[in-house]
């Protein structure tokens, strides 16, 4: 059991030399890159710059092992562009937080995930590279045909990789994530903090759904990111649910919030229920077989989360971001 589970720690050499972070530049893949660099391993961190904040990597440009490629995932041939060869294709394709809180937008043409995991799929096969597809927690929560596009592109991407793993014998895993928080959220991010936060910082009134009494499940990034890693080291197949369970609700969320802010806003209370029933996560598995649980309290990750969005403002706005291939490339928020 030791040998396929995975710790960060020093003492413990991760079990990959090269690996691939695709969405890499956003907030739940910065913070992979930055977990698998200080582990030692090289990562390609490959992002679409107008979909992406890549100020969130921008603290990693000088590292020696470290490459930002500007990429569509989702373009024909982009894989053949990414010669690797890679031992890990972490792909995260779950959408932006908001986009699991907020109304979803009405059906379009076939969602660039899809196409991103075929090719991200590709890549793997290619290398012979473990890989790990970030789904959404929304993919299991309803009943095929009820949900949004999204969930239906959610959904096609986890098919593809299970049938990766069925016609290549090859190695994969999925990993189903709730929401996650913590610094490098852009203000207009969502799910709730960053509203939060942004709603106090400007006097208020903090607008809080319902009656407030909601409790949502909301899961500190660096215990996120170790739950991820943890199911890569091993050779789990099965999806595996990722999140924090819910401990507070959203009143009192908004209330700690007013008080790390110092603000003096007022609550406002909708009185109208905000119709969120999002699914909890079912966290068994990934305790019993990778000893994952999240570490991070609801206290320190939001003392943690808030300081990062009041400091944002000054660090926002178009970066230079250095590129592996020479020049320079502008990075947009996300």
């Amino acid at each position: 059991m030791t040998s396929a589970m995975f710790s960060m720690a020093p003492v413990v050499p991760p079990p990959w030399e090269k690996a691939v972070v695709t969405s890499g530049a956003g907030f739940l893949g910065s913070h992979l890159c930055e977990r698998l660099l200080d582990a030692g391993v090289d990562v390609d961190c490959v992002d679409d710059v107008p979909a992406a904040a890549a100020h969130n990597v921008e603290h990693l440009a000088g590292h020696p092992g470290f490459r930002y490629l500007e990429r569509d995932i989702a373009r024909p041939g982009c894989p053949d562009t990414l010669p690797g060869p890679y031992d890990l294709v972490l792909h995260p394709a779950c959408p932006a937080p908001r986009a699991v809180f907020a109304p979803r937008r009405p059906p379009g043409p076939p969602d660039p995930d899809t196409l991103g995991t075929r090719n991200a799929l590709a890549m793997a096969d290619r290398d012979g590279a473990r890989f790990v597809l970030a789904s959404t927690c929304h993919t299991a929560a309803r009943p095929y045909g009820t949900g949004p596009a999204q969930d239906g592109a959610q959904r096609f991407a986890e098919a593809l990789t299970t049938a990766f793993v069925s016609a290549r014998e090859a190695d994969a895993g999925i990993v189903r994530l709730f929401p996650a928080y913590g610094p490098r959220m852009a203000p207009d991010d969502g799910p709730l903090i960053p509203d939060l936060v942004r709603q106090a910082l400007g006097g208020g009134p903090v607008t809080v759904p319902g009656d407030g009494g909601r409790r949502p499940s909301l899961c500190y990034v660096d215990d996120t990111v170790e739950g991820v890693l943890l199911v890569a080291a091993s050779r789990s197949v099965r999806p595996v649910d990722i999140g924090g369970e819910p401990t507070a609700t959203v009143e009192e969320i908004a209330r700690r919030v007013i008080d790390l802010t110092g603000s003096e806003a007022c609550l406002r209370f909708t009185g109208v229920p905000d119709g969120h029933a999002e699914p909890r996560p079912q966290t068994g598995f990934a305790h019993e077989i990778f000893g994952w649980t999240p570490k991070v309290s609801l206290a320190d990750g939001l003392k943690r989360t808030v300081a990062d969005l009041i400091d944002r403002p000054a660090r926002s706005g178009p970066r230079n971001v250095p590129s592996a291939e020479g020049g320079v490339h502008r990075a947009c928020s996300w």
